[in-house]
């Protein structure tokens, strides 16, 4: 049995306060800080800044303090109040070490004879965790002292290595950035009071401890500094001038300020407790430091400033624990609903993808159709709910479709006058051809595929040829639009999967089905896009519709309009025809007129035919575009892709399934079922940790003491109460008396 005779930590607790934090203790206990940070102490300076030598001031257990020794890893030193005294040692292996490892770690637990035996088994500590002379010199592995008793508070601290400035013989640049990383880890997690140990050995403005200290706590609302080592300054010097300035929160600012602490001189030897808070308040009851006010010196009151810090640290953090704690909670729930139920029968994993089945046809349905109510739809505004409103993305790739192929679908873009000089870096930009010279080509292919047709009149098979030439872009454009709405939905696909099944299952589904029904309708979707562009390649030119007539009118009536607005400026001596103008005085050659409108007809007959063709062209070319934009967007992109989504996986489909492709693809590896064995044990650690954090809802500080507002006996939470919104915070009642139960419900649930 361990005997521990130090009274030094009862300024860190007081009745009202101990079941609080035992509370606390309990959560921290239950392994709920692996999942949620909790509130703790930790001690941070640089190397040799006597950070050990505070932390058996504050806590009465010793620790190595030699000169020549320094922490080589974490060690978070947890007190508990128990009717027994005892005392454990063990280590808790980082993560990143390999299993064996990690086992042969975890297997530490020397037996702890007594509080003098601490050095030894950190000593034995250090060469479990490999830190030798020759070898590594720094580990992020945690050495975990607990120790209990009657006279024990609630409390952790934790001292971690001393930052090292430079490297060194026995010290090397990576152990330099292994410590400040681990220190760095320590001092973000939101919770954490940080200690800042500056040792008046040297000059505060140089040690790293401090501006680490300001990167984790910008405000410094979490840090508490320390001084030790002030007898090491030269009395009246400026460094002690400085020190002292230091002291009054005057250089640095904390929120709750600089503590002075005067350490035992570890050089001569050993003594107890008594005898170094003794030497202490002889210290600073003279000199400088005795113009300091006495609540920021010695030992004594740093236990009770960081009782106080800590219960407010606590008392401020509790709502937002809770809330964190059923964030967590409904994270957790939705990674095991996702899991599913354990299948380890044939029945099972089939009853699985049946039920995954339907799920994945309901979000498919709904964003089909455009309904986005589900919870699977995340932001519009982000790139994955965009992605996930298929039907928005389809529509917009649909207009840009229709977009690109009216502006870049026609292989000359005819134009009046000389055409601009082409841009040769940009493949897709359209060639311009002077309608003249457009004529002429079209008088030239006229020739050479005469057929019976009489003088004046034209081949209608010579539109066909045009058309395919006008038309020749569009082979491409359209099949580069169907790649790409399919790469949208299969992407939509492979985020659907993944929302409804676990990771093993949605790469099986990924492989086994999804992925090789997609491939599937990609060639369907080109093979009707084949069948729909052959006509354009074979057939000769068949349309009822009546707009093409209507457009070739149109054309033709624009074509002699602008012929005879031609004639008519001539006539009248104007550059142009206004709507309404008035004549001078003055005689005009009105049979003249009458002469020169009925000669604008066009007297050569194959320039005339080309013009009539070419008016047919554009008529047929406009009619014909406006048909493949719609052929492609409804037996492509819907008949053959949007309405095939839903088949891909349904509970019919699962159900003709073989079953060894079943178990496949729902069939539970061992990843998985430790998947759900951790997760159910996650949410039983959260479930009690959101019981234990109800009962202290009411907490407050008040003066020197703390309220804990006491619940009835610790009941049993729904889960919809657990996953529901709720809010807490700290009451504001000024009254002394525990609310009822109900209240606190209402007022807090």
């Amino acid at each position: 049995m361990v005997a521990f005779s130090t009274n030094a930590l009862s300024k860190l607790r007081s009745e009202d306060q101990l079941t609080f934090l035992d509370s606390i203790d309990r959560l921290r206990f239950q392994g709920i800080n692996n999942y949620i940070s909790l509130p703790q102490i930790i001690v941070c300076g640089d190397q040799s800044s006597g950070k050990s030598s505070v932390l058996e001031a504050i806590s009465g257990v010793s620790f190595p303090v030699k000169g020549n020794l320094c922490t080589c890893f974490p060690t978070e030193l947890i007190l508990r109040k128990t009717r027994c005294i005892s005392a454990s040692v063990s280590i808790v292996p980082h993560e990143s070490r390999a299993e064996t490892e990690r086992a042969a770690l975890r297997a530490f637990h020397p037996e702890l004879h007594g509080v003098e035996n601490l050095p030894e088994l950190v000593e034995q500590a250090k060469a479990e965790m490999g830190i030798t002379a020759h070898g590594r010199a720094f580990a992020r592995d945690i050495l975990r002292i607990e120790v209990t008793g009657p006279d024990r508070p609630h409390l952790t601290i934790v001292d971690l290595p001393g930052l090292i400035h430079s490297e060194t013989k026995n010290q090397t640049a990576s152990d330099v950035h292994l410590i400040q990383e681990v220190v760095n880890s320590y001092m973000k997690e939101p919770r954490c009071i940080i200690l800042a140990v500056v040792s008046a050995k040297n000059d505060f403005a140089n040690q790293v401890v401090l501006k680490l200290a300001r990167a984790a706590d910008p405000r410094g609302v979490r840090t508490l500094g320390v001084i030790t080592k002030p007898d090491a300054l030269v009395p009246g010097g400026d460094s002690e001038t400085n020190y002292v300035s230091l002291a009054r929160n005057q250089e640095i600012e904390f929120r709750h300020g600089w503590h002075v602490l005067k350490n035992m001189d570890s050089e001569k030897g050993s003594s107890d407790l008594s005898t170094r808070d003794a030497e202490e308040s002889l210290f600073f009851s003279s000199g400088v430091w005795a113009t300091l006010p006495f609540s920021i010196l010695g030992i004594d009151k740093l236990r009770g400033r960081l009782s106080r810090v800590l219960l407010e640290q606590i008392a401020t953090e509790l709502p937002s624990l809770m809330e964190e704690i059923k964030q967590r909670f409904k994270t957790c729930e939705a990674q095991l609903e996702k899991l599913g139920d354990p299948r380890s029968s044939p029945e099972e994993q089939r009853l699985y993808l049946v039920h995954l089945s339907q799920s994945f046809q309901a979000l498919v349905k709904s964003a089909a159709d455009g309904n986005y109510d589900n919870s699977f739809f995340a932001d519009a505004k982000t790139t994955s709910g965009y992605e996930q409103r298929i039907r928005a993305v389809v529509q917009n790739l649909n207009e840009d479709f229709a977009s690109k192929l009216s502006l870049q679908g026609h292989y000359r873009q005819v134009i009046d006058g000389e055409p601009a000089t082409a841009d040769t870096s940009d493949p897709h930009e359209v060639a311009q051809i002077s309608r003249d010279d457009f004529v002429k080509q079209i008088e030239q292919l006229m020739s050479k595929t005469r057929g019976r047709e009489l003088p004046g009149t034209f081949n209608p098979m010579i539109v066909i040829d045009l058309f395919r030439e006008q038309s020749r872009p569009w082979e491409e454009i359209a099949r580069r639009h169907v790649e790409s709405v399919w790469e949208a939905v299969s992407n939509f696909v492979k985020l659907v999967v993944t929302h409804t099944a676990d990771g093993s299952t949605a790469k099986a589904l990924q492989h086994e089905v999804y992925g090789p029904a997609m491939t599937d309708i990609l060639k369907e979707m080109r093979n009707k896009t084949t069948e729909l562009l052959e006509p354009l390649r074979s057939s000769h030119p068949i349309t009822y519709n009546h707009h093409f007539a209507e457009t070739l009118q149109k054309m033709r009536t624009k074509r002699r309009r602008e012929d005879q607005e031609k004639i008519l400026c001539q006539f009248l001596k104007v550059s142009s025809l206004p709507s309404s103008t008035q004549l001078h005085n003055g005689s005009y050659n009105l049979k003249g007129l009458s002469d020169a409108l009925l000669a604008s007809n066009e007297p050569d007959v194959k320039r005339h035919a080309a013009k009539e063709a070419m008016d047919c062209l554009d008529a047929y070319y406009k009619v014909a575009l406006e048909r493949f934009i719609d052929d492609v967007a409804v037996e492509v992109i819907e008949a053959k892709l949007m309405s095939a989504l839903g088949g891909i996986l349904s509970p019919v489909s699962v159900c003709m399934m073989p079953a060894d492709e079943v178990a496949r693809i729902s069939g539970e590896s061992e990843e998985t079922r430790a998947e759900r064995e951790q997760l159910n044990k996650q949410l039983d650690v959260l479930r009690n940790g959101l019981e234990t954090c109800k009962r202290f809802v009411g907490f407050r500080i008040s003066g020197d003491s703390a309220f804990v507002s006491s619940r009835s006996p610790i009941r049993n939470i729904p889960r919809d109460e657990l996953s529901g919104s709720g809010s807490w915070g700290n009451s504001d009642n000024a009254d002394s008396t525990p609310p009822s139960p109900e209240f606190e419900e209402e007022e807090y649930m």
